[in-house]
């Protein structure tokens, strides 16, 4: 993930391009209940404006650098999308057409599938991208866009990286190994 930019727009026809390729990732019940939203480079700033306060602004050693991403990617889901498409005939005995039916909502897994997907495809396109987690103010991007029947699951950021980066601290933490982390069944 780059976490600082150098302010280069990214071409837009691309980018739609990109997106919906990324919408290829599968759907639960093909329900196709995640939505792209992009953000143009002239409104990153306002984008920033809604997702944070002015207290993360000033006290975040990365808010320069990542105001200059290039574009921003909304995702987004339909929830409600999910729980038409489980009450259908051939889904009915699921019993998910109650939203709180959901052991693990999968507007979220297919959200996450594409999103997966559509960094991959910017890293592919020689750009560099930030997975900005939805962890506050999403009432108010979502006003902010427009989005009345949409859920926020994250936001992408997407630019040339300027090199500049700070790491993150989680990088010293320990973990475990990749392959200490697969295990055979049988």
């Amino acid at each position: 993930m780059a976490r600082s930019f150098d302010g280069t727009p990214v071409d837009l026809a691309w980018l739609d391009e990109l997106c919906a390729e990324a919408l290829w990732a599968p759907t639960a019940g093909n329900t196709a209940g995640v939505r792209f939203h992009i953000v143009d480079a002239n409104h990153v700033d306002d984008y920033f404006n809604v997702a944070t306060d002015a207290a993360w602004r000033q006290e975040s050693r990365r808010y320069e650098g990542l105001r200059r991403a290039g574009a921003v990617v909304l995702i987004t889901t339909r929830p409600g999308d999910y729980l038409k498409r489980y009450g259908e005939p051939d889904k009915s005995s699921s019993g998910l057409s109650d939203r709180e039916a959901w052991p693990l909502p999968y507007w979220h897994t297919d959200a996450a599938m594409a999103t997966m997907a559509l960094l991959l495809l910017i890293e592919e396109g020689g750009w560099q991208a930030a997975l900005w987690g939805n962890f506050r103010h999403d009432d108010d991007v979502r006003r902010w866009a427009k989005l009345d029947d949409e859920e926020l699951f994250a936001s992408v950021l997407v630019g040339r990286g300027d090199g500049n980066d700070s790491a993150s601290s989680s990088l010293s933490r320990s973990v475990p190994p990749r392959k200490a982390r697969v295990r055979r069944v049988f």
